[in-house]
C-alpha cells in the first residue's frame, strides 16, 4: 500500500483523521499548495514522486517546477482510427456502472444521481437507462486526455466544490464526484451519440484545464489535461449507445478495475465491436 494511501485511509477511515480533513478543506490548503507546486521550489520532490510512483523520466529530462512534470504530455501515444471503435480518452483503470431510470448509479455504497453531478435536471433524464464509464487516473498515469470520437463540442461547465481524494477509502465515505470540483461536457459524438464527459477534481489541488468549446473536434485529439493533481474522468453514454469489447466486461464482471491506456480501444457500437 503506499504512502498516499495510508494517509488517505487515515483521514477518512478514523475520527481524528475526519476531524483533521474538516480543518484542511476549511483551511483552503489547496490555495497555498498550488503556489508551491507551481514555485521552483517544488523541484526536489519531482525525483522522489517519479521513484514513489514509478514514473519513468528520461535521461536528461528537467522540469522547472512539479506542475510542469506532473502537466507533462506524452509523445507517441497510439490511437485506435477505426471509426467505430470506442477508444480510452486516458491512462487509467476503467470501472462501469448502468445508469438506473431515475438517472442515478451507485458506487461503492453511494449512489449518486446524475443530476447532482451535472446540476442539470434535463439533461440527466436523457440518460437513464445508459452506462457510466468511470476512469480513475494514478499518479504514474499521464493526465492529459482526448475526444473519443469525431463531432462537436458544447460549453465547458465548471462546477466549484471541494476537493476529496477520489481513492476508495474516500468513496466509502462521500459522495466525492458529486462534492469535489469538477468540469463537464457535452459531446455530440457522430458515432455515439450524445455523450458527456466530466473530469473531477482530487485531494487538495485539482487543476482542470479544457482550453476548447464550441467547435468541432476529431477522434484523438487532445481535449486538455489536469494539472497538479489528477483525478477522475466520467463517461456518459446513453442506452444502447456502446457496447463494450468481451474482454474487457468479463473482468468488470469479476469486480475487477481494467487497465487502460489512451487510445485503446473499449469497444464500439453494438453492430461493430472489435
Amino acid at each position: 500500500m503506499s504512502s498516499e494511501s495510508k494517509t488517505v485511509r487515515f483521514l477518512y477511515g478514523t475520527a481524528m483523521g475526519r476531524a483533521i480533513l474538516k480543518g484542511l478543506l476549511r483551511s483552503r490548503a489547496d490555495r497555498v499548495a498550488v503556489c508551491f507546486l507551481r514555485s521552483a521550489a517544488s523541484r526536489p520532490i519531482i525525483r522522489s514522486y517519479a521513484k514513489r510512483h514509478g514514473v519513468a523520466l528520461e535521461q536528461g529530462q528537467r522540469f522547472a517546477t512539479f506542475r510542469d512534470f506532473f502537466a507533462r504530455a506524452r509523445q507517441g501515444v497510439g490511437i485506435d482510427i477505426t471509426p467505430e471503435h470506442l477508444i480510452a480518452p486516458c491512462d487509467g483503470w476503467l470501472s462501469v456502472y448502468p445508469i438506473a431510470s431515475d438517472s442515478s448509479f451507485l458506487i461503492k455504497g453511494s449512489r449518486y444521481r446524475l443530476g447532482d453531478l451535472l446540476r442539470d435536471e434535463e439533461l440527466a433524464e436523457a440518460f437513464h437507462g445508459g452506462d457510466c464509464l468511470i476512469f480513475r487516473l494514478t499518479p504514474a498515469d499521464c493526465h492529459h486526455y482526448c475526444y473519443i470520437d469525431d463531432g462537436y463540442q458544447g460549453e465547458n461547465h465548471f462546477i466549484p466544490g471541494e476537493l476529496h481524494s477520489v481513492q476508495s477509502a474516500a468513496c466509502e465515505q462521500f459522495p466525492v464526484y458529486t462534492l469535489n470540483r469538477r468540469c463537464w461536457t457535452l459531446l455530440e459524438t457522430e458515432r455515439f451519440g450524445p455523450v458527456v464527459q466530466t473530469e473531477i477534481g482530487a485531494f487538495v489541488v485539482g487543476g482542470i484545464v479544457n482550453e476548447r468549446e464550441n467547435e468541432a473536434f476529431c477522434k484523438g485529439e487532445e481535449m486538455g489535461h489536469f494539472e497538479l493533481a489528477g483525478s477522475t474522468i466520467v463517461l456518459l453514454f446513453q442506452k444502447n449507445g456502446i457496447e463494450l469489447a468481451a474482454y474487457i466486461r468479463r473482468q468488470l464482471a469479476e469486480g475487477r478495475e481494467y487497465r487502460v491506456t489512451q487510445g485503446m480501444c473499449l469497444g464500439g457500437v453494438k453492430e461493430n465491436l472489435p
